[in-house]
């Protein structure tokens, strides 16, 4: 199966480091990152479940719930939570799933056969509380990910769905956005930008940010 942007991510229930998980019940009304790791005891995975770790505020005030994939078995990757809790100086504190029938990589497109036959690429998606599927990323095996990045990019996601912006690039927080082109009327500019606007061209216009003081 291959899932793309705007797709509802498909529900599942599946064991885990912390039990029996129901993959939307788990989510709730929260924005979810699910992302996938080739296997236990890899380097560059045990990096990036201790950074996730250490992210734990950083996602709780976006209102995001992170839980990982391996396709291991429960046991090994509770061993596997002790050395990453020991060499990465945190604590897991997010499920990872066990998926040795692959069943939920299969449901999300995880297994590259051309990139290995049985081990997941290291993907992530984001989901936002309506079950729909707004980014994948997907990194070769030899690539550890990039988590400024998904913490920009769900700054983006949250501020563009409750306004009518867009982010251009390299976008941080707090920085001027676009007003979307849809919007032409200008006492509705006004009403929805009163801090104004720069039209760099008639379909390139500026304005600081509009949730922030």
């Amino acid at each position: 199966m291959t899932i793309r942007l705007g797709d509802v991510a498909p529900d599942f229930e599946q064991d885990s480091s912390e039990g029996k998980i129901h993959f939307y019940e788990f989510l709730g009304e929260d924005w979810g990152i699910l992302f996938s790791h080739p296997a236990d005891y890899t380097p560059v995975c045990t990096t990036e479940l201790g950074y996730t770790a250490k992210l734990k505020d950083e996602f709780a005030k976006r209102g995001v719930k992170a839980i990982a994939l391996s396709v291991d078995d429960v046991e090994s990757h509770q061993g596997w939570i002790q050395d990453i809790n020991e060499t990465q100086d945190t604590t897991v504190n997010f499920p990872i799933i066990a998926d040795k029938d692959r069943k939920v990589s299969e449901l999300y497109g995880f297994i590259h056969p051309n990139a290995s036959e049985t081990l997941t690429v290291r993907s992530l998606v984001i989901i936002d509380p309506n079950k729909k599927v707004r980014l994948i990323i997907t990194y070769p095996a030899s690539t550890g990910r990039n988590f400024n990045e998904i913490l920009r990019v769900i700054d983006s996601l949250q501020l563009t769905d409750n306004y009518k912006v867009a982010t251009p690039a390299n976008w941080q927080e707090g920085e001027d956005v676009v007003i979307v082109p849809s919007i032409k009327d200008e006492a509705e500019l006004k009403e929805r930008f009163p801090k104004g606007y720069t039209a760099v061209k008639p379909y390139l216009r500026l304005t600081p940010q509009p949730n922030k003081d």
